[in-house]
């Protein structure tokens, strides 16, 4: 249980005193900022975080006119954000999946409980088209995105490079279920295919010009200390063995057969970056330096791997 629920009493007086939106956003950012919740799953205050919950559950985008907060709510309206208010706080539930709505590279995405939220770095890179690593972006042909999830990454990938075939891997099929609808919204079907796979099983002789992996990779220190919102994310998505490279293991041990001779690969380790040093000692990896927050991702050649790993 969070150490400050909210009273049904207080929801009740919410209800019956609230009028505007501008009430609502200004109420529900004092209760945010006086509750024991975890910002991080796509905000880092009380105020963008009511925001993120109060505007969509209203079917209004985020950044609504000013006219707007003015607008006085029905019945109807006030107790569905009171019921989401008390979820988000009692339960811990992300705001995302309160929504059904997360954002990444700049659009949105439906996202439920059998995904993760989106929140990785890759986003800049994906906007750089992997500049300066990739001297020639026009030249990918085909791409994997690794550990799929919502397809968030695959479909930002298709949108950056036009040209590209895009295959969306997981190993759940849940996951694959919402990465299929993500597919169909953005009308990508024709190049970005969804495939269940572990790791690299289910494209078996299959070469890309670029691998983008964001695998689980979360140890079984952090695991136990996570807030209770990561508690509502599968798992499967989150925890990688004692040290949180348990899958990244099998993706440098593997990924050069499916790497073409200029191929490159990218993958997130997160937090646990620490690890690998002890793990591959003097590899060549470049950890990457993001302008825009973000840690744990580095970047290896074919030719790289194959050196290193021949050794």
């Amino acid at each position: 249980m969070s150490d400050l629920q909210i009273e049904e009493a207080t929801l009740e007086e919410a209800v019956a005193e609230l009028s505007t939106l501008h009430d609502w956003l200004r109420w529900t950012t004092s209760q945010f900022a006086s509750s024991s919740i975890f910002f991080g799953h796509g905000t880092d205050n009380a105020w963008d975080e009511a925001v993120s919950l109060l505007l969509p559950a209203l079917s209004l985008p985020v950044d609504a006119p000013k006219e707007l907060m003015h607008a006085r709510l029905t019945s109807t309206e006030k107790n569905r954000l009171a019921s989401l208010i008390a979820e988000r706080i009692n339960d811990c539930t992300p705001v995302p999946y309160l929504t059904n709505i997360a954002w990444f590279a700049g659009m949105p995405f439906y996202v439920d409980e059998r995904v993760l939220i989106p929140r990785s770095p890759f986003a800049e890179l994906i906007s750089n088209r992997f500049t300066p690593w990739l001297v020639e972006p026009n030249s990918v042909n085909r791409i994997l995105d690794l550990c799929t999830g919502s397809g968030c990454i695959a479909i930002a990938l298709a949108q950056a490079f036009e040209q590209a075939q895009v295959d969306a891997v997981d190993i759940s099929y849940e996951a694959l279920e919402v990465t299929d609808i993500n597919i169909n919204d953005y009308m990508l079907s024709d190049r970005v295919l969804p495939i269940q796979s572990d790791v690299f099983s289910g494209v078996e002789g299959q070469k890309y010009d670029l691998i983008v992996a964001n695998p689980p990779y979360v140890d079984a220190e952090d695991m136990a200390d996570l807030p209770r919102e990561f508690h509502h994310e599968p798992e499967l998505g989150l925890a990688s063995g004692h040290d949180g490279l348990d899958v990244t293991r099998t993706i440098l041990s593997e990924a050069s057969n499916h790497l073409t001779d200029n191929g490159l690969l990218f993958v997130e380790v997160g937090n646990s970056m620490v690890h690998m040093d002890a793990l591959y000692p003097n590899a060549p990896f470049e950890w990457i330096e993001f302008e825009q927050g973000g840690l744990g991702v580095f970047v290896i050649s074919k030719k790289q791997l194959d050196e290193y790993f021949s050794k």
